[in-house]
């Protein structure tokens, strides 16, 4: 009876645990994790790879930088048939790819060739997307780039946050990698050149990011205050008072009281006249704001 493949993970995050329980799932011999050690100025809402690692006696290293030629001899010496990345932070350069024999793999959260690069739910929800996904591809050296082995399509409801499109997109990795994972295994899994001209590249994002402009339509609004709610920083506008975070907002068909954008209350419902003459309701707001009737812009 042959052997079972070997593997080595790159794993961090939701889509790291579930990844790596698919892969067990299937009989994969994990020799070893690759994590990030917790930042502790970052909120962690997710759940642990070094946890679920050592719950299955997998043995776990946080090296600061994968492709130091110390750390690519280590993984020489496992001689891995795949080396896999899901949601590890970090690039995975050629001369540590090569190490894998039968290929190297990452699971991004999008479906490529759409919103290559970092963090890829939160600008799909920025752009008021109606449907993202996930998408195991060959890695390559330039990011999000390789061939395509599986892709699983969710929806984006006009109201969801990032967070909870995170989730559906969990579950979207789950699904394509419990999927294609016997044919990768066989050697038979389809392999598709994307497109990279029908998609683009997106960078990081900082809190900084989620100030409001006041200028744009309610339609952008919402989407930003959708993207960056909690648990991430969230959007915020200054006001005379100080800054006022808002976490939570519908669109409304209610028509605006005022000829430019104002935040106000009517009765015990907060409301915000755009600069497009529509009007979002606040569902959730913290921060210095006494409910009196104050301009934004």
């Amino acid at each position: 009876m042959s052997r079972p493949p070997r593997a080595v993970v790159f794993a961090y995050h939701n889509v790291g645990v579930r990844c790596l329980k698919v892969l067990l799932a299937h009989g994969v011999d994990v020799a070893l994790v690759v994590t990030h050690a917790d930042n502790p100025n970052e909120t962690i809402w997710f759940e642990s790879v070094a946890q679920t690692a050592a719950d299955h006696g997998i043995p776990v290293v946080m090296p600061a930088d994968p492709n130091t030629p110390e750390f690519i001899a280590q993984i020489e010496g496992i001689a891995p048939d795949f080396l896999f990345s899901f949601y590890y932070r970090l690039m995975l350069k050629p001369a540590l790819l090569a190490t894998a024999k039968r290929g190297a793999y990452n699971m991004h959260g999008s479906l490529l060739p759409k919103y290559r690069g970092r963090v890829p739910v939160n600008w799909a929800v920025l752009h008021g997307e109606r449907e993202t996904g996930a998408t195991l591809h060959r890695m390559v050296e330039k990011p999000d780039a390789g061939e395509i082995v599986a892709q699983q399509a969710v929806p984006i409801l006009p109201d969801d946050t990032a967070h909870e499109v995170f989730g559906k997109v969990t579950i979207a990795a789950e699904m394509a990698l419990d999927r294609v994972l016997p044919q990768l295994i066989a050697g038979t899994a389809p392999h598709v050149m994307p497109d990279l001209k029908a998609g683009s590249y997106f960078g990081g994002r900082k809190p900084e990011d989620g100030r409001i402009d006041w200028t744009q339509p309610a339609q952008a609004v919402h989407n930003l205050v959708r993207a960056v709610a909690p648990p991430y920083p969230g959007a915020f506008c200054d006001l005379p008072g100080g800054r006022v975070r808002v976490l939570r907002t519908l669109m409304t068909g209610l028509a605006p009281r005022h000829g430019k954008p104002m935040l106000y209350r009517d009765g015990e419902t907060v409301l915000i006249d755009c600069a497009d003459g529509r009007v979002l309701r606040v569902l959730e707001w913290d921060g210095a704001w006494d409910g009196e009737a104050i301009p934004l812009a």
